[in-house]
């Protein structure tokens, strides 16, 4: 209880701190890297491992799902659905979020139920809705029968018992710390290119610090003040109810966190999501209700700030938050390894 506590004045104390210094305008650019644990040290060979994890569908239980079907590399890093389809066309109850800059995040998913990338890159592949492999050891047995991920795991992790499902969530992590997208044009503004951002953006970027959007959307990824990992960064949504949108785009319907905690206090909690490259990331919200930038604005100034915008100002604020669309590094396809003469997958 006492770390709870904690937990929410220290949160309160950093956004009533950089509610005083947006006042300023003071805003931080993306950096080229995110944390790195120190359990799970980089190298090439585990990021590339992790890669063809992260593309490789026989870690779903009938080999038609990788982590990419929901969280596109080759795009927005979702799959601008309202919610995903796992095995056998079953929807999720929520919208993917996106992997591209995940790594800055200090809690995973909606409801911040996983503390960290590893966490989270365990909880898809046995879902009974997504992946839907029965149990580690199920996939621990799949990826044995590969000749090559054997090689693989032993080269990167160490030792003929290194094909783990630790392991396995530990290279895919490692690759998705790779999916940052820096130099934005808002990035490249903050850095000293007074021509990077338009006019209309500039206008916008006062607007979000005018109106009080950047109380919760502040950081490096816009997404709440720094903290530590696995201390999620939560606001309730919706905040303001007596509007037309709650019931419109049925906000309400989903308790948020409290599914996690079983905590009365912490109903329609949810995990402040980024604004990079939200422009891209349609439809929004924690149920995909919403399909464009602009109605999202709207929605969210009302429910959370009881604000109704005019149109002009929507405009402004959707131009700032194009600017927060990053340059993504290049993603080629994996080679994933083979299995000559056989197959693994049983369905």
């Amino acid at each position: 209880m006492r770390k709870n506590i904690r937990s929410r004045l220290f949160i309160t104390a950093s956004v009533l701190a950089f509610g005083a210094m947006s006042s300023v305008g003071a805003f931080e650019a993306l950096p080229q890297q995110p944390p790195i644990p120190k359990d799970n040290p980089m190298s090439p060979a585990k990021v590339e491992l992790g890669k063809q994890l992260f593309f490789d569908p026989r870690l779903s239980s009938n080999g038609t799902l990788s982590c990419n079907s929901c969280h596109d590399v080759s795009g927005s890093g979702t799959d601008n659905r309202a919610v995903s389809l796992g095995v056998g066309a079953k929807a999720g109850g929520r919208n993917a979020p996106t992997v591209w800059n995940a790594a800055f995040m200090t809690a995973q998913f909606w409801d911040g139920r996983a503390a960290t990338l590893e966490a989270q890159a365990k909880g898809p592949i046995l879902n009974a809705i997504e992946m839907t492999m029965p149990d580690e050891q199920a996939v621990i047995d799949r990826l044995s029968s590969i000749p090559g991920y054997k090689e693989q795991f032993a080269k990167v992790f160490g030792g003929p018992n290194s094909l783990t499902y630790d392991n396995l969530a530990k290279a895919i992590a490692a690759y998705e710390r790779t999916l940052i997208t820096p130099n934005s044009p808002f990035d490249r503004y903050i850095k000293g290119d007074k021509k990077a951002l338009s006019a209309a953006a500039l206008r916008g970027m006062k607007e979000v610090q005018a109106i009080g959007c950047t109380g919760c959307h502040n950081g490096v990824n816009f997404a709440g003040p720094a903290l530590p990992m696995g201390e999620g960064f939560y606001q309730k949504f919706p905040t303001f109810t007596d509007n037309d949108y709650v019931k419109k785009y049925k906000l309400d319907e989903d308790v948020g966190r409290s599914m996690v905690t079983k905590n009365d206090a912490d109903q329609h909690m949810f995990r402040v999501p980024t604004w990079r490259n939200v422009a891209l990331t349609a439809p929004y919200f924690h149920n995909g209700s919403v399909k464009t930038l602009h109605e999202a604005v709207r929605v969210m100034a009302k429910t959370q700030l009881d604000k109704d915008l005019a149109g002009q100002q929507v405009d402004d604020i959707v131009e700032f938050l194009n600017s927060l669309t990053g340059e993504f590094p290049k993603q080629t396809l994996p080679r994933l390894p083979g299995t000559p003469n056989m197959s693994v997958i049983n369905e």
